[in-house]
């Protein structure tokens, strides 16, 4: 097996919300019990809804939280100059520009969602998006320990690997920022594994990304966390909005017992950071 390479990836588009926190813990518990590096990766290519605010709450839940990270930046300055997305617009680019090379996978079209006829428009058309081909199932070998069918088409039809501004989409930036990295474990929530099976596939088109796969990658799709209306917790739906995570009413500790809930540990891992990260040492065999 490969050095464990894993990162912590948030998108500064608001304010961390519980479950980001808990992806978080998560993903550094089984980063640190293996041994491996850890990347903080902050997804700044949205910039329409980029606040210094929710730049400056990533660091500030890292450090409320009490983990590190070994490569990254230091603090919201220091990512904007060294670290941003806007920095690897041409690598962004080049596997944009070989993609659309591939015959009858990429297409032009200012429409804004899927569906209906295609508005078909020449990839260099103003205002054009770009949108891949998709498959109407991705068969992946490997994911989350067993072999994984997804409808892609359904879930993800025809999706964006470029939008009319001209920037590469989340699903082209990730994979090569993965590459970039050398990741090789990647924790997610569950309603994301379709859109780890769309990056699995869209790598698997371009010799210079299929390195990008579930043999060489550990993928780890998590039980997402839900509000008593069993309701997946998001960024707009928890209040105060102007705090997200930093705002429980139970502190630190309402993130580890979620984590322990998770790894199924007992309920006293959950108390601090110390007795969450002893109980899962105690746990080998995860990864």
């Amino acid at each position: 097996m490969p050095p464990v390479v894993s990162r912590l990836a948030p998108t500064p588009s608001g304010y961390l919300h519980l479950g980001n926190a808990v992806n978080f813990v998560l993903t550094w518990l089984l980063t640190r019990q293996a041994g491996g590096t850890l990347h903080l990766r902050i997804d700044d290519l949205d910039r329409a809804r980029l606040r210094p605010a929710y730049l400056d709450n990533i660091f500030r839940v890292i450090n409320w939280l009490g983990i590190d990270y070994d490569h990254g930046p230091g603090g919201p300055d220091d990512f904007l100059r060294h670290h941003s997305q806007l920095l690897h617009l041409p690598a962004y680019n080049r596997v944009l520009r070989r993609l659309a090379l591939r015959p009858g996978l990429v297409y032009g079209t200012r429409r804004s969602r899927t569906g209906g006829i295609p508005d078909l428009v020449p990839l260099d058309a103003p205002g054009a998006a770009w949108r891949v081909r998709v498959p109407p199932k991705v068969y992946v070998a490997g994911l989350d320990s067993g072999k994984v069918t997804i409808p892609l088409a359904a879930l993800m039809p025809d999706f964006i690997i470029r939008k009319k501004d001209g920037v590469a989409a989340y699903q082209v930036a990730s994979v090569v920022d993965d590459l970039r990295l050398g990741t090789t474990l990647i924790v997610r929530g569950l309603d994301l594994q379709p859109s780890t099976a769309a990056q699995l596939w869209l790598a698997g088109q371009l010799s210079e990304t299929a390195t990008f796969n579930a043999a060489r990658i550990q993928f780890h799709h998590h039980q997402l966390l839900t509000n008593e209306a069993g309701q997946k917790l998001s960024k707009s739906q928890q209040l105060p909005l102007e705090a997200g995570v930093l705002a429980e009413s139970q502190g630190q500790r309402a993130v580890f017992r979620a984590v322990a809930q998770l790894l199924a540990l007992p309920k006293e891992a959950g108390e601090s950071l110390t007795a969450l990260q002893q109980a899962f040492s105690n746990s080998p065999g995860f990864l």
